[in-house]
This record gives C-alpha cells, structure tokens and sequence, in this order.
C-alpha cells in the first residue's frame, strides 16, 4: 500500500538589484531597499585583502537567512523546498562545481531543507569599505567567533591569556559593539542586516549556523587566520542534536558535523583552509565558567545574555530580563549553580525557581504571562532532563551511533569520541541532578524532572 507523502511547501526568492523586479510567482529580496548593509561595520572588515567575493558571501548569508525566515514550516513536516537566486560579481567561482556541492550539502545538512541555489552576474559592482585599511598589530593565529554568551566570554578570556592578540573575536551577533578598549576594532559588528518582521514568519533559525560560519570564515581569510575557535561548551555544541523534539530535524548550528561541512565550502570558495575548532567541547558549560572565574577572577560573566525570547516577550517594566525558563536560561542556570557562582535574582523573568508553581516563580509584575511562556519552559527543564537521561546505559548504543560521525569531524577514532561523549553526558547528568535537588522538595522544576544520578 503506497503511504501518503509528507507535504513540503515550495518557495522561490529572488534576490533583486537596484532597479530590479522578482519573477512571477517569487518572493524579491531587494539588496538595495532590504538588506542594510553598515557602513561602520563593514569598514571594521577593511583590510588589505578586501575583495568583491567576500562581499558576495555576505550576501549569500543574507538571502539564505531571510529565505529561511520568510518560509514558514509545515505544521506535521519539517522540511522545504527552497529556490533561490542570487547576483554575484565573480559568476564563474559561485558556478564551480565543487563550490556548488559543497554549498548545497552544508545548507541541507545544516537546515533539513531542499536548497536549490542559483547564481546569476551581477549588472553593478556593490560599493566596497572605505580606503582606510585596518591593519592589525600582530599575526592572526586565530579568530573567535563571539557573541553575547556566557561561553564566549569565558572561551575569550581562556585563550585571551595564552594567544594575547594573536586571537581576534568576530562579532556573530548584533547586540552590541562590546569594543575591548576605544579605538577601532576589526569585525565589531555583523555587518549586514535583513528584515525579520513578515507575517508568518519562520521561528527555527537554523540557518544562523550559517550566517555565523560564514561571517567567522571571511574574517579568518581577510586575516589569513588558520583557526576559526567555536566557544560552545559540550552541551551546546553536541546536545541539540542528540535531543530533538516531535518531527524537528536535529540541530547542528554549532555541531563540529556542520563546521566540518563549512570547512570544506569556505576552502573550494576562498582557497583558504582554516579549520574549525573546539576547545571546549568535552567540557560543561559549567566547568567552562569555573575555570575562566579561576584563572581570571573576572565576575564580568553575569553580564553576559543567554535567552532565546527577545525583548518583547521578556522584559519587566520595561527593563530586558532574561527569561529564565528556556532551555539556554536552564543550562545557564544550571552552569552558575555547578561553578559555585550566583546571579541576582532580577536577571531573570522567573525570579524563584524554589516556587512549588511557575506562576508563583514569575515576577509579579511580567504581564506576558501565557501558554506560549509556560510551553518555553517545560520544553527547556525536558531538554535538560532528556539530555541527563543520555548518561543512562539504556543510551549507550545512541550515543556510539553519534561518535560514528561525531568523531571524524574531530579528529578522532569513533571509540574515543564515544567515550569522551558519554563522560560529558555523565557528569552533565550530575550538575543537572545537583541543581534540580539545590531548589528543594516544593520547586516546581523538581516536579517536572524525574531523572536523578
């Protein structure tokens, strides 16, 4: 008996110069009215080496970025079918074969999607950064792709005391400058900037892990860097794609699987090999932060932003909170309680996780209390609670089954990537316990988790 197949929406987009109209039928993303390029920041990409194909990849990150928004998923399904087409200056490089593969495979593997990229010549040259080279003091060991986390922060100042200025952070997110002193520092900002506010709008996201790949590996070519550092710790790295939930394809934004993918398409489109790495994957998040307050006897750390919910869904009196229930604020949470560090409790919109109900553990004066809220919150205790779950030896199977893969995009025979997987999960399972048990009887987090060590 033939099955019914899954329905997969269908979606063209055309990226559109000045001037321009989309085809019928298809979405225009208009490069000179919707995607903003910043004068500032793209300045802050200004080296000797500047060339119109970096300008080119950014703007590929774009139209994939906002394809990927403008797209909404099927409710049953997750995959789309999604076509795009995009002007570029070198027509001949974006057309190699193998540019086109390894494009192709590492936005599929990355986003669960049929991608179907086509590129077409562009009619006028896109305006190029000021003349004012940035030149930097030293030689580029590496670059750190940097944003607003706790694992950053720490990662930064880790390898900021054995590197020195041999390591430079690139800014993959668009909170903020965050300048290391007050003169010009290179890549201070994501230098472009789409549109986010269509209706029915895509909330997934995936498809940042390209955007922030893509933004590391132009800024490890400008500086002739060989290492692009990802400052995820294990279970930010490795755990969203062991614990997936109901139809959603694992997410490997920050999985060593996607960069390795990554690795090989920046090579064939730049000529420059620079390889991803992870200093911090076999370690918690926890024992990350430990060991930066340790060596640096820096509290800067609680300054750092981990929720997912954007300012209007988690701010008290106006003032931005982080919520405090979604799965980035429990294993924050989670991290702070197994460092031996506190936080004040207004950072948060939850401000008493002890309270026998989430309800009562909200600030009396949120008034964005809903359904929506509650769901962000269950989801975040069972991501952590499955996650713990994978320590169990029921698991063992599943997690020699990821090593098979994990470990080649490290480096590493699969048995050694199984066993330093397993020991990661175990001792995530022990701070999650400890934390859980921290909160006492009545919290309604101990309710909800029934995984104990």
């Amino acid at each position: 008996m033939n099955m019914p197949q899954p329905y997969i929406p269908e979606r063209g987009i055309d990226v559109i110069e000045r001037g321009r109209r989309a085809r019928k039928g298809r979405i225009g993303l208009d490069l000179a009215r919707d995607v903003t390029f910043s004068t500032e920041a793209l300045e802050s990409y200004a080296f000797a080496r500047w060339e119109a194909v970096v300008c080119d990849a950014l703007v590929v990150a774009a139209a994939v970025e906002y394809t990927d928004r403008a797209v909404k998923r099927p409710q049953s399904a997750w995959a789309r079918r999604l076509t795009v087409r995009i002007p570029v200056h070198d027509l001949p490089r974006w057309q190699n074969p193998e540019v086109s593969a390894a494009l192709h495979e590492a936005l599929g593997f990355l986003t669960g999607d049929f991608w179907h990229i086509e590129f077409v010549k562009r009619r006028s040259d896109a305006p190029s950064p000021s003349q004012n080279y940035l030149s930097l003091p030293v030689p580029t060991k590496a670059v750190l792709a940097y944003s607003d986390g706790m694992d950053s922060r720490a990662v930064a100042g880790l390898l900021g005391a054995a590197l020195g200025r041999e390591i430079v952070r690139v800014r993959v997110g668009s909170k903020g400058w965050d300048r290391l002193n007050g003169s010009v520092e290179p890549f201070t900002k994501v230098p472009y900037d789409v549109p986010c506010d269509m209706p029915h709008r895509e909330a997934s996201s995936r498809s940042r892990g390209f955007k922030f790949a893509v933004i590391s590996g132009v800024a490890a070519y400008l500086t002739n860097a060989k290492e692009i550092v990802i400052p995820e710790s294990g279970q930010g790295a490795i755990g969203p794609a062991l614990i997936t939930a109901g139809h959603a394809y694992p997410d490997y934004r920050n999985h060593p699987m996607f960069t390795m993918r990554m690795q090989l398409f920046l090579k064939t489109l730049l000529g420059h090999d620079a390889k991803f790495s992870f200093p911090r994957i076999w370690s918690t998040k926890g024992e990350t932060l430990r060991e930066f307050v340790a060596l640096t006897q820096k509290d800067n750390w609680s300054s750092t932003r981990s929720c997912w919910r954007n300012n209007q869904w988690s701010a008290v009196n106006g003032k931005r909170r982080q919520c405090g229930v979604c799965a980035a604020c429990m294993l924050r949470r989670v991290s702070v309680h197994s460092a031996g560090l506190t936080e004040a409790s207004d950072v948060y919109v939850c401000t008493d996780m002890t309270a026998p109900t989430l309800d009562k553990a909200i600030d009396p004066a949120f008034t964005r209390r809903s359904p929506v809220f509650r769901e962000y919150a269950i989801a975040g205790v069972l991501h952590m609670e499955h996650l713990a779950e994978m320590a169990s030896p029921d698991a063992a199977q599943l997690i020699k089954r990821h090593a098979l893969f994990l470990g080649p995009a490290l480096g590493l025979e699969s048995s050694d990537a199984a066993e330093k997987l397993a020991a990661l999960l175990a001792r995530h399972a022990r701070e999650w316990s400890s934390y859980v048990e921290s909160l006492g009887p009545n919290s309604f987090i101990r309710q909800w988790a029934q995984f104990r060590v």
